[in-house]
């Protein structure tokens, strides 16, 4: 689950990392207000999405005077921002950040991360911040440094050294930067987050650190002990498919693709977007079933795969386990019916009750075309939808 920056700094000010003043605008009419909390003779007007590349695309201003203040936030209300990380199709900007422009003389890039492949706690530390990180690593990957951390209470002050060394502080920005750490550290930690990005992390003029940018992501299977990031979530910013898909405990995520999968299992549903890529059409989802599916969980799955007017074919893959196929096939009929199934839907059960799945959906009046395999499977949705 993501956040958005204004309620990243929140979090960040609670844990002592050092941030400028700023105040969120839900509505202009707000402006004249709230703006009087913020001292500064500068401003920076910021548009709250959930993705990165906002500056270039129109979403950050920096501006001399409350009057363009109440311009440029005006104008950004109700924008479709549209950015590298939002897609052609762009985001509405609902939400404004207004805070004290700051005196920059450098931008560093900051983050910490769990890395799941060393099962440690990544920090990650360059001096070229404000850019793409992605592309500083393939472009000049010598300036991106990584600290991996054991999972422990607190961070020791060795590996604190570490991250900091590439930014090359004075003693005082040590001890900044050593409370920061500390700060990012806990917030991972407590709030169970997945990432805690700062870019820019910057040196101003007379020589302080402020976290200028900050991006948060939280874990998903954490939130249910976490109620008070719950209540950050933004539900304008995500996929109403996947909202809709979290509801009934779906592992759903909207593609490009024209070809709608139902799988069990996240390696199954892996595999069968890559056969599908293998044959020369894309997959218009992820979307994990689970292991101990119900009927109506299977019916709920189908219909949010036929949301997508771009599904041209379904490709429906079970391997039952602890999934019986013949509840799938059940369910599968069910859903066909009430939403008048017009598109190709090619069916490969195997495991506990594939027999009996497969006699369900062979009586049944529908053009199902079933699949021996996971090959030959893929092989009939993409020559049925040509």
């Amino acid at each position: 689950m993501n956040i958005h920056e204004f309620q990243a700094k929140q979090l960040l000010k609670q844990f002592g990392a050092p941030v400028s003043n700023g105040v969120v605008i839900f509505s202009p009419n707000e402006i004249d207000e709230k703006i009087k909390q913020l001292k500064s003779k500068e401003f920076v007007v910021k548009a709250q999405i959930h993705a990165g590349g906002r500056g270039k695309g129109g979403g950050v201003k920096l501006v001399k005077n409350i009057e363009e203040v109440k311009v440029q936030a005006k104008k950004m209300f109700g924008m479709n921002l549209i950015t590298h990380q939002t897609g052609p199709e762009g985001k509405v900007v609902k939400r404004i950040y207004i805070e004290e422009a700051s005196d920059i003389k450098k931008e560093l890039y900051l983050s910490c991360l769990v890395d799941r492949a060393s099962s440690k706690i990544a920090f990650i530390s360059s001096t070229e911040g404000g850019m793409d990180v992605e592309k500083v690593a393939s472009e000049t990957p010598e300036k991106i440094f990584t600290t991996k951390i054991d999972l422990k209470e607190n961070i020791d002050i060795a590996s604190i050294g570490r991250i900091l060394k590439p930014f090359g502080f004075n003693e005082e920005q040590k001890k900044s930067g050593s409370k920061l750490i500390q700060s990012l550290y806990k917030i991972l930690i407590e709030k169970d987050a997945s990432l805690i990005e700062i870019n820019p992390l910057i040196i101003t003029k007379d020589e302080q650190l402020i976290c200028l940018d900050a991006k948060m992501s939280f874990d998903d299977n954490a939130i249910f002990r976490r109620p008070e990031i719950l209540k950050l979530r933004d539900l304008n910013e995500e996929e109403p498919a996947e909202i809709e898909a979290s509801k009934h405990d779906l592992a759903y995520i909207k593609l490009n693709g024209s070809i709608g999968c139902m799988v069990n299992g996240a390696g199954l549903a892996m595999a069968t977007m890559d056969i599908i890529k293998l044959y020369g059409k894309e997959p218009a989802n992820f979307l994990d079933v689970g292991g101990g599916a119900s009927k109506e969980k299977v019916s709920a799955a189908f219909k949010l795969i036929l949301s997508d007017k771009n599904v041209k074919g379904i490709l429906i893959n079970i391997f039952g386990g602890i999934m019986r196929c013949d509840v799938i096939a059940q369910g599968v009929l069910e859903a066909a019916k009430e939403t008048n199934l017009e598109v190709p839907l090619v069916v490969r059960l195997a495991g506990t009750k594939f027999q009996e799945g497969k006699d369900i959906l062979d009586k049944s009046d529908l053009k199902i075309l079933s699949a021996s395999d996971l090959n030959d499977a893929a092989k009939k949705i993409v020559e049925a939808i040509k």
